[in-house]
């Protein structure tokens, strides 16, 4: 927890740079700092929103009862620090959902094997279970080199490891992500029935990790599933000695019609500069299979208490800042889309986005998007 309340004071204190007037002297900027770290640290509702969050309401799918019973929860806490506004955004959300768990195992002419899956977000059903060979790839020109009769009827098993010599495990991420969000797409294009894919996670063991992936208009939809790492090193040496072993994979996930959810905002208006923005946010929806906490409570939390760190100060901020809580991050972005969508339509001007999605951990700097004049910026805070 003291990671997490110190991340959230830096970025309190990157706000505070950017709002405080300019008739600030140092001394003054130097004991607002030291108050958003003392009194985080010693008065911050972190945990207890942590706890409520991953052990009273639990994952937060899109769509579910308990991600609607977050959007109210975090409603509620956002009011009862009394900022200048508080309301709900509507926003068109998917719904998606798992079913029963997954079956997987493979057969050779003497044994068969369980294997650990997990369906990956929206992703369609099996319909039944089913069964094939496996062709194992590792790279996206290994495929493409396969003639189609060599993959058609068969699961395309990708098998590319995230790279542990990368020394920021995000950057490994990016690079193994596209055989997850686009694998089923490729495999279908050489008529494949399915795709496997290795978790994306340097952890060496069978729990495996799901999240978004997508089809293509005019592709045949496959199923696509994860295999814990372990899983996928055991089918892939299985493969080197039993080619033509038959993968079996059942899963009965389904995608149901959009509703309508929220995004929760927060306000303070700024005392001299009420139209210019800075928000600061995190999303409320999580994958179903764990409680969310890293991906993204945390996140939660730490908004929440920024807020409260700068509703203990004596008087407001220069420029506006809003306190967002988008819904719908993981399996398509709906929730930032339409905050955009309405930043957009309302020409209203925002000096820069924060948002915390990286887990609850201790901080080492923040991941920037923008030209390299914005960079530059934000690079002068540095101490």
């Amino acid at each position: 927890m003291k990671h997490m309340k110190y991340w959230i004071c830096v970025a309190a204190v990157f706000l505070l740079f950017k709002n405080l007037s300019a008739q600030t002297t140092p001394e003054d900027k130097k004991a607002t700092i030291a108050h958003f770290f003392d009194e985080s640290l010693t008065n911050a509702l972190i945990p207890a929103h942590l706890h409520h969050l991953t052990k009273q309401i639990g994952h937060r799918i899109s769509g579910s009862p308990q991600a609607e019973a977050a959007v109210h929860w975090i409603k509620l806490q956002l009011e009862a620090l009394k900022p200048d506004a508080v309301y709900l955004q509507p926003v068109k959300i998917p719904v998606w959902k798992r079913g029963p768990k997954e079956k997987a195992f493979f057969q050779t002419a003497d044994h068969m094997q369980p294997m650990q899956v997990l369906a990956f977000g929206g992703s369609v059903a099996t319909k039944g279970t089913l069964s094939a060979e496996v062709v194992e790839v590792k790279s996206w020109a290994e495929l493409s080199a396969l003639p189609a009769d060599k993959v058609k009827g068969k699961f395309v098993f990708y098998n590319r490891a995230m790279d542990r010599t990368k020394i920021d495990p995000f950057d490994a991420y990016l690079e193994a992500v596209d055989q997850r969000s686009i694998g089923a797409i490729e495999a279908a294009k050489k008529g494949a029935i399915g795709a496997l894919v290795r978790s994306l996670t340097l952890a060496k063991d069978d729990s495996p990790h799901t999240g978004a992936m997508q089809y293509a208009d005019g592709i045949n939809k496959i199923p696509a599933a994860a295999l814990g790492t372990r899983s996928a090193d055991l089918l892939s040496q299985t493969l080197k000695d039993n080619p033509a072993l038959r993968f079996s994979l059942e899963m009965h996930c389904s995608t149901l019609p959009e509703i309508v959810s929220n995004n929760v905002i927060a306000e303070i208006t700024g005392k001299e500069f009420p139209n210019e923005f800075i928000t600061i946010g995190a999303h409320i929806d999580s994958w179903d299979v764990g409680e969310g906490a890293s991906d993204d409570a945390t996140g939660i939390a730490q908004t929440i208490e920024a807020l409260r760190l700068f509703k203990t100060l004596a008087s407001k901020p220069k420029r506006s800042i809003r306190f967002i809580f988008y819904m719908n991050e993981e399996s398509g972005a709906h929730g930032g889309s339409k905050y955009a969508s309405a930043v957009r339509e309302n020409k209203e001007k925002h000096l820069a986005s924060i948002e915390s999605d990286a887990g609850g951990f201790q901080p080492v700097g923040f991941r920037i998007d923008g030209d390299p004049q914005a960079v530059n910026q934000i690079k002068a805070y540095s101490p």
